[in-house]
């Protein structure tokens, strides 16, 4: 096996998983150093890969990027790639999956791309984790599943390699990569409080990301945090830069910005769903905000970084 400048071999190593289009192929490593896998073609299915200990560091393209745990790194078909264990790191241990990409993941991992089809999703906080890392252990146990029996029970910790030959089996699989997608990209979406602010404030923000199209009031919020409505408003627009009421409209326009670029849902649910009574007053604020109204946005696109 010869190996490249980057520290890559020129050659996958045997057992290397990559599956032709329309499989699912789902695996758990453990890796040692000294592990690494190059393809100069890249791949005909996309590659999901979860870290959940050590370090690896993988290369699409031009970019390149060192993955730890808790970091969702996602490889889009057709590049050149590469993947291994980071030097220095001792072992690399990660879930991953081959597969083709529904359509609707496509536009929640914008955001998180980095050139070239390399999508790096972090950081995601560690409330999820758990949930993310059952998600691709249920994917093992379901790629098995004959669709007869319930699906097998796996051994925890063992390296394991799954194909999902059956459509229920197959289907099941995406499913629970789906669920992991969201966990993570919408998670690490959630704009971060900035540093120093009153945790009141940062419940407040937290219950508005959660929900913002649930009819929040500034009363609301601040009997949620233990305050008077006037020391919440005048705590949180020094603290946050803008009134509890215009944080809540522009959190409910992204969540109509997301609802637009991931649904078929008329503009007129998608305004109800993100808490405005009014589709009129929605159609207007959303065209203040990105420019076009609801409609057109959707038919041109999701607009990145908006």
């Amino acid at each position: 096996m010869t190996v490249s400048a980057d520290g890559l071999p020129e050659t996958a190593a045997p057992g290397d998983p990559a599956p032709p289009p329309g499989l699912v192929v789902v695996g758990h490593f453990d890796q040692p150093s000294g592990y690494a896998i190059n393809r100069p073609r890249g791949a005909d299915s996309w590659l999901f890969t979860w870290t959940t200990g050590g370090r690896g560091r993988l290369r699409h393209g031009s970019a390149e990027v060192r993955a730890g745990a808790g970091d969702l790194v996602v490889l889009a078909p057709g590049v050149p790639h590469g993947y291994g264990v980071e030097p220095g790191a001792g072992h690399w241990e990660f879930c991953w999956v081959h597969c083709q990409a529904r359509s609707s993941w496509r536009s929640w991992l914008r955001p998180y791309d980095t050139g070239e089809g390399m999508y790096v999703v972090t950081p995601t906080p560690d409330t999820v984790h758990g949930r993310i890392e059952a998600a691709f252990r249920r994917m093992l146990a379901d790629a098995r599943w004959t669709g007869t029996d319930s699906p097998p029970a796996l051994a925890p910790g063992e390296e394991q390699v799954a194909v999902a030959h059956g459509t229920a089996a197959r289907e099941l699989a995406l499913c629970s990569l789906e669920e992991a997608v969201l966990l993570t990209a919408g998670t690490a979406r959630t704009r971060a409080p900035h540093p120093g602010v009153d945790d009141r404030v940062r419940r407040a923000e937290a219950l508005i990301a959660a929900d913002p199209g649930a009819p929040h009031t500034v009363r609301s919020l601040a009997e949620h945090v233990a305050l008077s409505p006037s020391r919440f408003a005048h705590l949180f627009t020094g603290q946050v830069g803008q009134s509890p009421m215009r944080a809540l409209r522009e959190a409910r326009l992204r969540h109509a910005a997301r609802l637009l670029e991931t649904t078929d849902l008329s503009v007129e649910r998608v305004a109800a769903a993100s808490g405005f009574a009014s589709p009129f007053h929605f159609n207007r604020v959303f065209r203040e905000r990105y420019g076009l109204p609801p409609g057109v946005y959707r038919a041109s696109g999701p607009m990145v970084g908006a």
